[in-house]
């Protein structure tokens, strides 16, 4: 190991400069909370809100000096499968009446996030209970595993920069870095992971206990800290949060059981109703747009 860490000594991972991303400001005469929701008719919502959010992140992780950091950390950003939890961070936003940008950052780092995570437990010298990763290995496990380490406070700085004191948000971005560093802890995605391994097995309960703590907790953290940005009420925050981990279970239970159970099938109806309940009293075009994806 000693040998391994050896290649990347003196690179100044934790520390390399970055350049806020100028975001588009609402209106003056128009409150961000009341801004609507605009896509080109070719094109999908999802497919508008995954297009903003992967063109905020190769704007924030160009290849650029220095390239022992921000080839790999570009690689492994871009290679790693899309989550639809920073999706669902801005489509929370929007339902609550805010803004596409105020909520980019955000979906950018869950994203940076997931793709940590995904790197550390597909190393190529470790196994996974989870499906053979098809991702392209360009690098050492030595460098996927310290750069998967920078991602994580690389995602918290898209975050703290930005803070725009004009815009008076200074209190919803701290809020949101606590709900994502607690999401990808010990008490969250880290616990699923270790559930995951520690109680490998075919048993629908224990399925839906990992995919709850892993799949729904991110989904869940997505769906609130994007209600949070969107200046939701509070009643608003945890509707949206209980709607990301049904919504995340949902998606971890079916990934786990490949035989499609009937007890799972039952499941996943009866977890859809719970999910679907949470979104009454919010605008029912946005609703019906969110249901769209899942």
């Amino acid at each position: 190991m000693a040998r391994a860490l050896s290649h990347i000594h003196g690179n100044p991972i934790f520390h390399v400069p970055y350049t806020p991303i100028p975001t588009r400001q609402c209106p003056s005469n128009l409150p961000c909370r009341l801004f609507k929701v605009t896509m080109s008719s070719n094109q999908s919502y999802w497919t508008s809100i995954n297009a903003d959010i992967e063109a905020h992140l190769k704007q924030a992780i160009p290849v650029r000096e220095p390239l022992s950091v921000f080839e790999p950390m570009n690689h492994l950003t871009f290679s790693a499968p899309r989550s639809t939890a920073p999706a669902l961070c801005v489509a929370a936003c929007e339902l609550v009446g805010g803004h596409r940008d105020q909520a980019l950052p955000a979906a950018s780092a869950l994203q940076l996030m997931y793709a940590a995570s995904f790197a550390h437990e597909h190393l190529p010298l470790t196994q996974s209970c989870r499906p053979k990763s098809e991702i392209q290995h360009l690098y050492g496990p030595n460098i996927e595993l310290l750069i998967g380490d920078a991602m994580i406070p690389f995602g918290l700085e898209l975050l703290a920069v930005s803070d725009d004191p004009t815009q008076k948000n200074s209190d919803r971005v701290l809020r949101v870095m606590v709900e994502i560093t607690r999401a990808i802890g010990s008490q969250g995605m880290v616990h699923g992971q270790y559930y995951e391994v520690e109680y490998e097995s075919s048993c629908i309960r224990q399925n839906e206990r990992a995919s709850e703590k892993y799949e729904g907790t991110l989904h869940g953290c997505a769906a609130a800290c994007g209600a949070i940005l969107g200046g939701g009420s509070e009643v608003e925050i945890e509707k949206m949060r209980r709607y990301g981990v049904y919504i995340g279970k949902i998606q971890g239970m079916i990934r786990r059981d490949e035989r499609k159970s009937k007890d799972l099938k039952e499941l996943v109806e009866e977890t859809r109703k719970l999910a679907t309940n949470e979104l009454s009293g919010f605008n029912e075009a946005k609703v019906e747009a969110i249901s769209k994806l899942f």
